[in-house]
């Protein structure tokens, strides 16, 4: 069954594996406030876990934001939205980085932050949070006159296959070109997940205005960047080359080596349409090493926000790399 709540929306979502336990990290928030274009800024993280990817256990809500301070009271970095982030395993403790808003810049400018649990269900809030801020030298800052936002969100972390380095890859806008073209995937490092040095975009810029929810992957001795995009940000240079032909949804890059340089095989089209039914698509691994594919059911058939996860799609990888989702989840 999809996961769907009855009583909140669901997202972007993250997952971490402990044993035969998939565990699945979502955003999340209440139904009761009627109109979804709110969501954004009444998110909690919500947390599930299965395994077999279909049949799910609600578990408690993971991380909320802190709040309003108390007068007199200095702001927490999250005190307004707890956004995407991921999950991994290090020196005994699950970290989770996360995405955080404050109420006194109204959301606009977008940060990452930590925290910590030993059994995935109860979350603790790191103390050196925020620990990671865009970097002006490379990365564009909040300029509304350009976006509705800064863009410095969606850490998805992992260890480097051969140096055992931490690398965070975000989503990003680098500070040069013309302001549809500017989106890029961003990176970081670090030995110890608590302190980050900012690095050069991992992508180029050109063809999205901004490449969300990104996801590393090591696939059959290949490396994929997944990232997801709606048509109202793809650069008009993008448009000039393919139409509207492709809709919005999840797309990809690859790889030979971890840090690319990253290619884009065929159409790049991971999933898409015309009603960008699916967004912040994600691969993930089932109990018998199978890759499936997973997304939120964006907009029905008559483009109404849904808010709730699809069963998984099976996935095949062709020999020469290009990933096929198979099967339509409807």
């Amino acid at each position: 069954m999809p996961l769907e709540l009855t009583d909140r929306w669901v997202w972007d979502f993250w997952f971490a594996r402990n044993g035969d336990d998939i565990h699945i990290f979502y955003l999340q928030a209440d139904k009761s406030l009627n109109d979804p274009d709110l969501r954004h800024w009444h998110p909690s993280i919500g947390h599930a876990v299965s395994q077999d990817l279909r049949n799910w256990e609600i578990l408690p809500t993971a991380i909320s934001p802190a709040g309003k301070p108390a007068p007199g009271q200095p702001e927490a970095w999250d005190s307004y939205t707890t956004w995407t982030g991921s999950v991994i395993h290090h020196a005994g403790l699950w970290h989770m980085l996360y995405t955080g808003s404050e109420h006194s810049t109204r959301g606009l400018v977008q940060r990452i932050g930590l925290a910590t649990s030993h059994d995935l269900i109860t979350w603790k809030k790191h103390p050196a949070s925020p620990l990671l801020e865009v970097d002006n030298h490379w990365y564009e800052m909040l300029d509304l006159d350009l976006w509705h936002d800064q863009a410095w969100r969606d850490p998805y972390v992992i260890k480097h296959p051969e140096s055992n380095a931490f690398h965070m890859f975000l989503t990003a806008r680098v500070n040069r070109g013309k302001g549809d073209e500017r989106g890029v995937i961003a990176q970081a490092t670090s030995s110890d997940l608590i302190n980050w040095n900012v690095l050069p975009p991992l992508t180029q810029p050109g063809e999205f205005g901004q490449m969300e929810v990104p996801q590393w992957l090591h696939i059959e001795g290949r490396y994929y960047l997944l990232f997801s995009c709606l048509p109202a940000q793809f650069s008009q240079q993008r448009l000039s080359r393919l139409g509207e032909t492709i809709g919005g949804g999840t797309f990809y890059l690859m790889a030979d080596e971890p840090l690319g340089s990253f290619r884009v095989p065929g159409d790049g089209v991971l999933y898409a349409d015309k009603q960008s039914s699916l967004y912040s698509g994600k691969l993930v691994q089932d109990n018998s090493g199978a890759w499936q594919f997973m997304a939120f059911e964006n907009t029905d058939s008559n483009g109404k926000f849904v808010g709730r996860i699809i069963d998984p799609l099976p996935v095949t990888i062709q020999q020469d790399g290009k990933l096929i989702v198979h099967r339509h989840f409807r």
